[in-house]
Order: C-alpha cells, then sequence, then structure tokens
C-alpha cells in the first residue's frame, strides 16, 4: 500500500506540474521499476482528462550526450495526440508557452504497421515499420537545471513536451536500402541558419531501428507498461545534444546520406500569428 501510495502521490505531482512554471524537487530513492510504474500511472491520468497516447519516445539513446547529463543509458516514455504536430511542407511555428527550461533535438521518426516483437533481429523490427519521417522534439525538464536521474526523467514524462514530424517516406517497397540509409545519415542543426551542432545516426545505438529494439526489450522487462502496438509512432532520440530555446529563434536542419529533407521550426510569442 505504501509503495502504491508513493507512485500515486509522485504522478499527481508531476502531472500538476506540468504546463506552468513551477517546477518538481528531485524524487529519492526512484528506480526505473518504479519510475515507468509513475509513467503508467500518467498515462492513465492524462487518457482520463481527454488525452490519447499515440506512441513513445525514447530518451538518451545517443551515447555520445551520456556524460553530459550523468546518465549510462536510454529511458523511454509516451507522446500524446495533445503534443505531436504535423509539420506541413517541413516547416511551422511553435509558442513554448508552458515549456519549462525547453531544449530542440533533431530525431528520426518511425511508425509500426505492425507491432515488433522481443527477440527479433534489426531486420524483422524494421519489417514492422511502414514510413519513417524527421522529426523535432522539444524536451523539458520539471527538474531545476535539467538536473536528474536517468529514471527521474523516465517517471517525467520523458522530458517530453511536443513532437514535430516532417513528411512520411514509404520504406516498404526497399526496406534493405532504408535501414542502411538510416543507419548512415547524419545532420546538422542551425539557429537562425548559422550551425550550432552536428550529429550522426550511428551515435543512436548505432542507428534508429537499434534504438527501437531497445524499446521493444525495455517493455518487455517492464511487464506493468503497455506493449507497442500497430499504428504508433517512435520517435527513436536526439541525433545532437540537446540545444536550449527562446522565443524568436528560427530552427532548421539539413540531413545527409538520406533522401530526407530538413526541417524548419520557429520559435513564436504566445499568442502570435
Amino acid at each position: 500500500m505504501g509503495e502504491q501510495n508513493r507512485t500515486e502521490r509522485i504522478a499527481t505531482e508531476l502531472l500538476s506540474v506540468l504546463g506552468t512554471d513551477r517546477r518538481c524537487g528531485r524524487i529519492a530513492g526512484l528506480d526505473f521499476e518504479e519510475a515507468y510504474a509513475i509513467g503508467e500511472r500518467i498515462r492513465t491520468l492524462r487518457e482520463a482528462r481527454g488525452e490519447r497516447p499515440v506512441g513513445r519516445k525514447i530518451g538518451f539513446t545517443n551515447t555520445t550526450i551520456w556524460p553530459l547529463y550523468g546518465v549510462s543509458g536510454p529511458m523511454w516514455s509516451y507522446v500524446y495526440d495533445t503534443t505531436v504536430h504535423d509539420l506541413v511542407g517541413n516547416a511551422g511555428s511553435f509558442a513554448l508557452a508552458g515549456l519549462q527550461e525547453p531544449r530542440i533535438e533533431p530525431e528520426i521518426v518511425l511508425h509500426l504497421h505492425r507491432a515488433p516483437q522481443p527477440g527479433m533481429d534489426e531486420a524483422d523490427v524494421f519489417g514492422c515499420v511502414d514510413w519513417v519521417a524527421h522529426g523535432f522534439e522539444i524536451v523539458q525538464s520539471v527538474f531545476p537545471r535539467w538536473t536528474f536521474s536517468c529514471a527521474e526523467s523516465a517517471a517525467a514524462f520523458g522530458l517530453h513536451g511536443a513532437l514535430f514530424i516532417g513528411e512520411r517516406h514509404g520504406v516498404a517497397a526497399d526496406r534493405a536500402r532504408w535501414l542502411a540509409l538510416l543507419n548512415g545519415l547524419s545532420v546538422s542543426l542551425r539557429q537562425n541558419d548559422a550551425a550550432v551542432a552536428e550529429g550522426h545516426a550511428c551515435s543512436v545505438l548505432g542507428g534508429p531501428v537499434k534504438a527501437l529494439m531497445f524499446l521493444v526489450a525495455a517493455i518487455e522487462q517492464s511487464p506493468g507498461s503497455r506493449p507497442l502496438s500497430a499504428g504508433e509512432i517512435v520517435t527513436t532520440g536526439t541525433l545532437t545534444d540537446a540545444q536550449p530555446l527562446s522565443s524568436g529563434q528560427s530552427w532548421s536542419t539539413t540531413l545527409s546520406g538520406v533522401p530526407i529533407d530538413g526541417l524548419r521550426l520557429a520559435l513564436i510569442e504566445d499568442g502570435a500569428e
């Protein structure tokens, strides 16, 4: 009963600060088992208020940034119909109001047409994907100054704030080619057209599909977590370090090694057109 009460209390507290300018204190003694139980409780609470889970985000798949955040492996959480947006023509705008210490991450997004199963190899897991896209994830931290454990970040929405998805590219006609292209792609991230970061897919656990393989295994090891299902999107982790955001900035990307166009996102004041 005590553990159940603690899970409920932490989930309720985390959800109460979401979308506000308030912060949370650190969560003492948190491990991944409890973190994912908190995440599941948050999911049910968000569903109760009308939000619908539409997929998952994987965080800290980029091994090059682990030392920057004091983590040693990835984590995952849900994304919702209220937080996922399409970029028409690979461009759009967004107001940062309600996000806490927001940062931007360029990512690769995968869409499942059937559920991958534990034990599948990389080719078989990719066989469960019917389209791929480039995306921007806006991440945030309810813990001040981005100071947390990896388990805390998993409990706190996986740091997820918003996801913007660009043009979809079907992969069924040539899966082997697309898998090789995804594993070999690189990205240049620019702020106001000045390059600020470079990244490569090989840093994301060896490639986006390998990140999806991590997710399949992690969910299997968390019996209380909802299994992946057909129709879900999975954003596979940042290709560069996350970059701090403020209104008035314009962010864009160029991808190399893959026939996917870059994205552009303008950050506007709340209420601006």
